[in-house]
């Protein structure tokens, strides 16, 4: 738990440090703001912006921000340090995922009150904020561990994050789109946002949980060739 926290608080304390982490905290909740208190359109369904930028907020921040912290980690040999200090593999993750989700949870109140939110919706919607923000995390941490240097993780992870945030919005103008953005954690996430409160979410739900687990696979596979230490 000391390794774990250690890693929590450098996370943090480069969080702090790196105005360009800050600002991706911040700027979906107040593109959200800004769209809704501008654009006041009786056909537009409600909170439509929020949940739109919530899911494009999900889709990116956590990929991104994993994905460049353990590059760049990797990249200035901090991991070796680390390793030699007996810090173990799991623990440098959990620090660093933990940091990001509690993180992503603190944004995910601010888009719950920005939606209005209370009681057992705000419950629900923050929860599915989070299991999403964990597959992004995870997904990240796949693109982290093959990544040489912190320039070659933010070439493969913006594109990939812009898909995962872009195709929801999207698919709603293309049916083909759609059909291919049904199994994305993102888009699942914009469908419980829009249905009925009284309805069913088991199978988006299931469909978030297996993007989890196919994720989760998959970083197995690549922490088992190429560690976090090469």
């Amino acid at each position: 738990m000391k390794s774990v926290k250690a890693i929590f608080v450098k996370q943090a304390r480069d969080a702090i440090k790196n105005a360009t982490i800050f600002i991706q905290f911040i700027l979906f909740p107040i593109m959200a703001y800004v769209m809704t208190t501008l654009i006041s359109d009786p056909s537009i369904p409600h909170n439509m912006f929020i949940f739109m930028f919530a899911a494009m907020f999900v889709g990116m921040t956590p990929l991104l921000l994993i994905s460049s912290a353990i590059s760049e980690d990797k990249e200035h040999k901090s991991l070796r340090f680390l390793s030699m200090a007996g810090v173990k593999p799991y623990h440098y993750l959990l620090g660093i995922v933990g940091f990001i989700l509690i993180a992503c949870a603190l944004v995910s109140v601010v888009f719950a009150l920005l939606a209005q939110l209370s009681g057992m919706m705000m419950v629900r919607f923050i929860a599915i904020l989070l299991l999403c923000s964990v597959a992004s995390a995870l997904l990240g941490a796949i693109i982290g561990v093959f990544s040489k240097n912190q320039q070659s993780a933010t070439a493969l992870a913006t594109p990939i994050a812009l898909i995962f945030a872009l195709v929801p919005l999207l698919s709603q103008f293309n049916d083909s789109l759609k059909m291919v953005g049904n199994f994305f954690y993102t888009q699942q996430m914009n469908v419980i946002f829009g249905s009925d409160p009284s309805a069913s979410i088991v199978k988006p739900l299931l469909i978030i949980l297996a993007n989890i687990a196919v994720f989760l696979v998959l970083f197995i596979l690549a922490y088992k060739k190429k560690g976090l230490n090469s």
